[in-house]
Formats: C-alpha cells, structure tokens, sequence
C-alpha cells in the first residue's frame, strides 16, 4: 500500500529508509508515522512541521539499520542519519534540530513529551504502537485501524529487540547501563537462552 508522508523531502525519506530497514522496522516506523500523524493533527501540526514529524517517525529506528550500525546508540546514531539526510534540503535548522531530538529521544519517556510537539509525537506514537492503537473518542478510529492493518508487525518486537542486541553485543558501547538498549542487553545476558520478545522490551 503505498502512503504519502505530507511531502516531497518526507516521501523521499520513506525511499530512503525502505530501503535500508528490515521490513517489520519499515512497517513499524509507518504505523508509528500514521498514529503520530493523527494525533498531530488534532494538536493543529501542519506544513512543514508535519513533514518533518513524518521524517522523523520514519527515521526513528533507522539506527538498526546495517547502515547506521555505529559506534553510538541506535538512538543517537538514526537521529544523525535523520540529519545528515536534511543538510541537503533548505529547511530551517531549528526544525532540523528537532527532528534530531525526536529520534533521539523516542525511548526516554519524561524527557521527550516535554521537549516540544515532534519529539512528544514521535514518542507517544512509538507507545500507541507497542501498546495500543485504542484511539477512542479521537475520531477516525476505524479509518485509522483499516491502515494499521494494511501493515502487519511480523514479530516487531522480537525483531526489534534482537536487532539492538545483536549491535550491543558487537559495540558494548551502544548500550549504557541505563538506557534502553542497555536494558535489553542486560536482559539477554542474564538468560542468553531466551528466545521471543526480550523481557525487559
């Protein structure tokens, strides 16, 4: 199904990344697009800035991508890919920053629902999709369900947690004790045998 992402520099986003993310992280990054997308709109996001909450859904998980596979965290180094895939469009570099901030900061609740409306989106989007597209009383529910449906989750988390592991394993690195990705590493050492979602997801 193909979707349109507000414009020109977003719809070139998601070429960008479709053809860098395994698939479930594709699906994930466009159902997580979709419901901060709908939220947004009732909040008056539009324009440019809608654009720009649309790249940075879609770049939101691009550090898991082999690609991105840096030193840093998987976090850090998407929002970077997010800017560096910017620098070469004339958009203010404010907006820029927020766009890096919202990837940054999508797995640190507390921190990114108070640093402006992209970073909250892209936050509260990545929570409606791993906890629930229950969006009642917000209107176009059932519009909003027949798209999600159009994009399977083919075991996201498990994906998405055996990804950041894999990386973490490689570059300890990328996973401080304290964050997300060092949570989940953490986890797989503690029960290495483990398969399916990782515990601490």
């Amino acid at each position: 199904m193909e979707f349109s992402f507000g414009g020109p520099i977003a719809n070139s986003a998601y070429a960008h990344v479709r053809g860098v993310l395994q698939p479930a992280i594709l699906n994930h990054s466009v159902r997580v697009w979709l419901l901060a997308d709908h939220m947004g709109r009732r909040e008056g996001v539009d324009g440019l800035e809608r654009e720009a909450l649309a790249v940075a859904c879609l770049f939101h998980d691009a550090g898991t991508a082999d690609l991105y596979d840096g030193s840093q965290r998987f976090e850090v180094e998407g929002a970077d890919a997010a800017h560096a895939f910017l620098s070469g469009h004339d958009w203010p570099a404010p907006l820029v920053q927020k766009v890096w901030e919202a990837v940054a900061l999508h797995t640190s609740p507390g921190i990114a629902e108070r640093m402006g409306v992209l970073p909250k989106l892209v936050r509260l989007g990545v929570m409606a999709d791993f906890g629930t597209t229950n969006l009642a009383g917000t209107g176009g529910d059932e519009d909003m369900a027949e798209l999600l449906k159009d994009l399977p989750r083919m075991d996201i988390e498990a994906v998405l947690s055996d990804v950041v592991v894999s990386q973490a394993l490689r570059s300890p690195g990328k996973a401080p004790s304290s964050s997300w990705p060092g949570g989940l590493l953490a986890a797989h050492l503690a029960n290495p045998g483990h398969t399916g979602v990782n515990p601490a997801f």
